[in-house]
């Protein structure tokens, strides 16, 4: 059986091993190279056991300031994009603790999954990517907000997460890099099962290894459409001819809502713009973190890749604008600076910017989607977790197509 997959990020590529590693054939399209979208310059922490959805109850008191503030580390703009509002909405009508809990749980056992997955991966191909398995801080600046924590730390450790909540003295502990910023703790949430990875260079492995075992790569090629008959993708349509197939699968990221309405169908699939910077960290002992932290406030990641720190945060829903205002750098610049003083002299930041593709609850589209054709198959929408979740979301999609043989 020959399979299509349209999409060479790390959910595309994951996938495309997966089917591989089942005896299935495998064609890789993509109009870049692989791991060039929101893959590339990701947040790089693996966060199998802490995922809070953004869709949740709190994000009512900040409304006002996600609408107004220029500064805001998650901004609303709303603009004359039906799509906008449409995803707009519905995020909003998932900003409930029900719906959040309900995510909570389906995001957990993919995240399980995948982490199982990942590790066969790993032992498989052996990327050089810079793992490690040295936990996560996720740090809160106040009582009030560590008190609004407790109820996903127990909600997560109900469906089996290893947490508990930390002083900031034991964040020093766990972190000697905290040292400087112990005052501004209030307390954290530690998670000692986290782990970090470039992604960027899981997916180029992933490239490599795949070329070795047969699967073909069509890169720098447009997916522009569909052959369809009697329901039926015969052929994905590309800027560089047909490509025919059995089954395709969708992993295109934010272009996937543009494909699928081919089909008539509605992918609730919008972009979060996202940014990061890559340090290259003072091997001074003490003086960059090894452990993930997660500043709450400021909605930016810390994650130990090497001899590098890659810090990432923000959450904008903009449209597709991939521009990267100096202002949004210079935030992440200052948080560093602020949390970790003495982790990298910031002589390059390597400024970057990505379109993270979410659903409005969180939860990824994986499978078989209503009004599709049949033989389409979709894996997209997994939002800031796309790392953590690709192996597990490849998983599933295998598991579908190996009852089709």
């Amino acid at each position: 059986m020959h399979v299509s997959v349209l999409g060479a990020g790390i959910v595309g590529l994951a996938t495309a091993w997966q089917l591989n590693r089942q005896g299935f054939e495998v064609t890789v399209i993509d109009r870049a190279e692989p791991g060039a979208g929101a893959s590339g310059g990701n947040g790089a922490q693996l966060s199998y056991s802490y995922v809070q959805p953004l869709a949740d109850p709190s994000i009512w008191k900040q409304l006002p300031k996600l609408l107004l503030s220029p500064s805001s580390p998650l901004k609303l703009r709303p603009q004359l994009d039906p799509l906008q509002w449409r995803w707009g909405l519905a995020f909003l009508a998932a900003c409930n603790a029900k719906t959040s809990r309900e995510t909570t749980a389906q995001l957990l056992t993919l995240a399980s999954r995948s982490r199982i997955a990942f590790e066969e991966m790993r032992a498989d191909v052996q990327p050089d990517c810079d793992f490690s398995a040295t936990g996560k801080l996720v740090l809160y600046a106040s009582e009030a907000s560590l008190d609004g924590a407790r109820s996903q730390l127990e909600l997560q450790r109900a469906m089996g997460s290893e947490q508990r909540l930390v002083t900031a003295d034991e964040c020093v502990g766990i972190e000697p890099a905290l040292s400087d910023y112990r005052d501004q703790i209030a307390g954290a949430i530690h998670t000692p099962s986290e782990c970090a990875a470039d992604c960027l260079k899981v997916c180029t492995a992933l490239e490599q290894a795949l070329r070795a075992r047969g699967v073909r790569f069509v890169l720098g090629t447009e997916v522009d459409g569909f052959d369809l008959r009697n329901g039926r993708v015969a052929a994905v349509r590309t800027s560089g001819g047909d490509v025919p197939a059995d089954f395709c699968v969708m992993a295109l990221g934010t272009a996937s809502h543009k494909l699928g309405a081919q089909f008539g169908t509605y992918l609730p699939v919008y972009p979060l713009k996202g940014y990061s910077i890559t340090l290259d960290v003072n091997p001074a002992p003490g003086a960059a973190p090894h452990v993930n932290v997660t500043d709450s406030a400021r909605k930016v990641v810390f994650a130990r890749i090497g001899s590098r720190l890659r810090v990432a945060g923000m959450a904008e829903l903009v449209g597709h604008d991939a521009s990267i205002p100096a202002t949004r750098i210079e935030t992440l610049a200052e948080a560093t600076r602020a949390v970790f003083p003495r982790a990298s002299r910031m002589e390059s930041l390597h400024p970057w910017t990505g379109m993270r593709p979410a659903t409005p609850t969180g939860v990824p589209i994986i499978g078989k989607v209503a009004g599709a054709p049949s033989n389409m198959l979709f894996n997209t929408g997994h939002g800031a977790l796309g790392f953590t979740l690709a192996f597990g979301s490849a998983q599933q999609i295998a598991q579908v197509l190996e009852k089709k043989r």
